[in-house]
């Protein structure tokens, strides 16, 4: 039970589908009841706090075994080892408020990183927008960086606030081609209660001397996301940033400052599309406010050392009244308790699972390059062409000879000029109807 105490979230998510990406869905409404009971066994929250449900299930069970066998030689001491109900029925409620306002936190933080998310993809389709409107005064070259660019940018903020999978650790046994792969250090963001982190800050505050760690050497294939996007002249200095997330919007910021005044393109268009890029980078700050802030460490022990504290101590009250039956109970109980904890524990940091944030990478990168081709005939406007009096005299012809008569409402649209109400009259006298006696 150490691991939920550490202060340190954990990467992996109850319901983490990002490693079971084949697995079955089911749905969470009232009538999957079935489904999701008989799923039980598999759910990925009961993985996790499998270890304190099966040590309260032994504890229960002892404490049953050693009261039956008080109870059989000697009644007085058993009724020793059991205590009245009243004090932990009052402590419950305590410890109730404890649990849940972590959890309404913590699924406050939820909601808030996916509304960022949710402005990284508003944002970057909007910039994108802006681009592609205004290609002929930026140019189809510096588009084309700018739009790989902002296509890259949800990947490396990705990366920043969730471990990066791609990456090897650069070693003297590992092989590796130059031409490739890209050589990088880790860019992740740290926690606020890093102690390692708080001590060189505050040796460098102190005695102005660096005593910094050697930080390890990563490489990564070129061919994968988001390599393949940067443009090749932006590789070597986004690689060796600290931050790669925000080279890219200072990458994109110098692009566009730099598109030269024009008729169709001056400041207020450049400062429309600065302001969209420093939304961008905006986000970037949001997404390691929820990913570095933790819940207070004490807060966090606190509660867990109430809620273990209560469950050790419950069985001596549920014993003389449940029997052998003790052992599931509390497992039960524990079940439940501690996955309210493990609830808020999971998504106290959205961004190590909960959120598929690959979905939405991937939906940016296709928004912005993917239908690249079929998106650009939206801003290929033709002017269509006007109809010409011979032409509607024909059309007017052919709705005589059809021989249906139209009426009022009908006739009313030939006042708008849609079509020529004489021409129309004077095909349908030759037919023997007069349409003025009809208006």
């Amino acid at each position: 039970m150490e691991r939920f105490s550490s202060g340190k979230r954990q990467a992996k998510s109850i319901d983490n589908q990002e490693e079971r990406p084949k697995a079955q869905k089911i749905g969470h409404a009232s009538r999957n009841w079935w489904q999701n009971t008989i799923a039980l066994p598999k759910s990925s929250l009961l993985r996790e706090i499998w270890s304190p449900v099966s040590f309260m299930f032994c504890w229960g069970t002892l404490i049953a075994f050693l009261y039956n066998k008080l109870y059989t030689a000697n009644p007085l001491l058993a009724a020793k080892l059991t205590v009245p109900v009243h004090p932990h029925a009052l402590v419950v409620s305590a410890l109730g408020l404890l649990l849940v306002f972590r959890t309404n936190s913590a699924y406050e933080r939820f909601v808030e990183g996916r509304k960022i998310w949710e402005d990284i993809l508003s944002t970057s389709r909007d910039l994108s927008r802006m681009v592609l409107v205004f290609e002929r005064p930026i140019g189809s070259a510096k588009k084309r960086r700018v739009l790989k660019l902002l296509a890259s940018f949800p990947y490396l903020l990705r990366h920043r606030i969730q471990p990066d999978k791609l990456m090897r650790q650069v070693s003297d046994t590992l092989e590796r081609n130059p031409q490739t792969t890209l050589l990088l250090y880790e860019d992740s963001a740290l926690f606020d209660n890093d102690s390692d982190a708080a001590g060189v800050a505050h040796s460098e505050e102190e005695t102005g001397h660096s005593r910094r760690s050697i930080r390890d050497l990563y490489c990564v294939d070129k061919k994968t996301l988001p390599w393949r996007l940067l443009p090749e002249n932006a590789l070597k200095g986004c690689a060796a940033a600290q931050n790669r997330a925000l080279w890219v919007c200072d990458r994109m910021a110098q692009e566009l400052a730099t598109v030269p005044d024009q008729s169709d393109f001056t400041n207020r268009e450049r400062m429309a599309l600065m302001c969209m890029v420093d939304k961008l980078s905006r986000c970037i700050g949001q997404c390691e406010r929820i990913h570095q802030t933790v819940v207070p460490l004490n807060y966090a022990r606190h509660s867990l050392r109430s809620l273990t504290m209560w469950l050790l101590t419950v069985p001596l009250a549920l014993v003389k009244d449940f029997g052998f039956v003790t052992g599931p109970v509390l497992a039960f109980m524990s079940w439940l308790l501690f996955g309210v904890y493990e609830i808020g524990c999971s998504i106290e940091d959205p961004f190590q699972g909960t959120l598929r944030l690959s979905i939405l990478c991937d939906a940016i990168r296709r928004d912005v390059l993917g239908d690249e081709m079929h998106r650009e005939t939206a801003f290929a406007l033709k002017e269509e062409k006007e109809p010409d009096s011979e032409e509607v005299f024909l059309d007017t012809n052919w709705l005589a000879a059809s021989r249906i008569t139209p009426t009022a409402l009908d006739l009313n649209l030939f006042d708008h000029q849609l079509v020529d109400f004489g021409n129309l009259n004077a095909a349908w006298l030759r037919n023997g109807t007069d349409l003025s006696t009809l208006r």
